[in-house]
């Protein structure tokens, strides 16, 4: 089994990334937080690569994930 990596794109002041984060945790998924809110160039970056301002914004094994989605994590996972 691989194992799979994840960035979580994330802001101070939301929830979701929160519980994105919490789990990814609880899956024993590993990750790199990137805070677009300290980070402004990732956070152009990310608008320029998705399309997409909202956070969370995770990729995982080359997915893009919007928002807190547990099935979409689960289908990531499984390729």
């Amino acid at each position: 089994m691989t194992t799979a990596t994840a960035t979580v794109y994330t802001t101070n002041t939301c929830p979701y990334c929160t519980m994105m984060k919490n789990y990814l945790d609880e899956q024993n998924i590993p990750y790199r937080e990137v805070n677009v809110q300290e980070d402004e160039e990732a956070g152009r970056k990310l608008v320029e690569t998705t399309g997409q301002m909202g956070v969370p914004q995770t990729e995982l094994n080359g997915q893009w994930i919007l928002g807190f989605d547990t099935q979409a994590v689960q289908a990531a996972l499984k390729g």
